[in-house]
């Protein structure tokens, strides 16, 4: 949480704190005159030596808020409010809704104009609800939803209403006779949460979220002697008391470890590319791009992709993450 700073040397340095100029400041000639003498420098590109661009500032860390230097049009592909998933006011209450796409007029041409500052964005956008509604929002409108309905890490979270059922896929371990396996592996829960929606999650996400409250479905559904719940819910009974009173007051959080900011985490690069393909973007695939170029030099390959002797061949993942200014996808 810095500050980009632009000096007359023409060189950008960070700083945690700032002090804007105060009302006095504001109607004193001096400094009014040291301020319009320094914006002309950078207007007219007469600054002591050219301006080093950081990656990870805006393209333009001169003026970054001045609308003559905003496009009036950004494609859809580049908007990175696209697709995003977020709470907003309808019909006299919250519901979580996906942005579709940008609002436009009768001639077809986007209304607002694009600016990394929220507050200056000026477009609208389209966001349809689970019920099929489409309601228009301006930009800044949905910028509020995101941040204020997340955490410091950017991680939204969803209250637990009721777990309403279970399903099992053919990966699933089923009750054979054979030794007790410390798996829940193809065991989903169906859960609606107090926003409204319901989805699956695995049983292992829901033990490390609620865990008492999924023993007591498995209980209650006649599914403790399965492999799956055969380990842990009878030794989850008896030191039930003691658990009861660690856990803290109220209803616990479930962390929608899927989305950040809104926008939707992948766990594989399949599936970073599976949405990319269909929100008509390609964040995550440049994301995935950047990455791979940064770190291909550590790695050293074969001409025939055989592993060399002595080596052993390991799987390796990559993890994704949303920063928090600009909503820049990362790898």
């Amino acid at each position: 949480m810095t500050y980009w700073i632009l000096t007359e040397k023409g060189t950008v340095i960070a700083r945690s704190s700032v002090l804007s100029l105060s009302d006095m400041d504001l109607r004193d000639t001096n400094v009014m005159q040291r301020k319009e003498a320094f914006m002309a420098k950078v207007r007219g590109g007469k600054l002591d030596k050219t301006i080093e661009i950081f990656p990870d500032i805006p393209d333009d860390p001169v003026e970054p808020y001045s609308s003559e230097e905003i496009d009036s049009y950004t494609p859809e592909q580049y908007d990175e409010y696209i697709s995003a998933k977020v709470m907003l006011p309808i019909k006299g209450s919250n519901q979580r809704g996906r942005v579709l796409r940008q609002k436009r007029n009768a001639n077809g041409d986007p209304i607002g104009v694009r600016n990394i500052n929220p507050l200056l964005n000026t477009r609208e956008y389209d966001v349809v609800f689970p019920d099929g509604m489409i309601q228009s929002y301006l930009a800044n409108d949905i910028a509020e939803g995101i941040y204020s309905q997340v955490d410091q890490e950017g991680h939204s979270f969803i209250m637990l209403s009721e777990i309403i059922d279970h399903e099992v896929d053919s990966s699933a371990i089923r009750d054979t006779g054979r030794d007790k396996m410390c798996t829940t592996k193809g065991w989903h829960l169906i859960v609606s949460w107090k926003d409204g929606t319901i989805s699956s999650v695995p049983i292992r996400e829901m033990k490390n979220s609620d865990l008492l409250e999924t023993a007591d479905d498995a209980v209650n559904n006649k599914l403790e002697k399965e492999p799956a719940f055969a380990w842990w819910v009878p030794h989850l009974k008896w030191k039930r008391e003691r658990m009861i009173c660690k856990v803290k007051k109220g209803k616990k959080k479930y962390w929608d470890r899927t989305h950040k900011y809104g926008i939707e985490l992948p766990k594989s690069v399949q599936q970073a590319i599976d949405i990319d393909r269909k929100t008509g973007t390609n964040f995550w695939r440049e994301a995935i791009a950047k990455e791979m170029k940064n770190v291909i030099p550590a790695f050293k390959f074969n001409d025939d992709d055989s592993i060399p002797v002595g080596f052993k061949h390991i799987t390796c993942h990559m993890i994704f993450d949303v920063k928090m200014v600009g909503l820049v996808h990362k790898a």
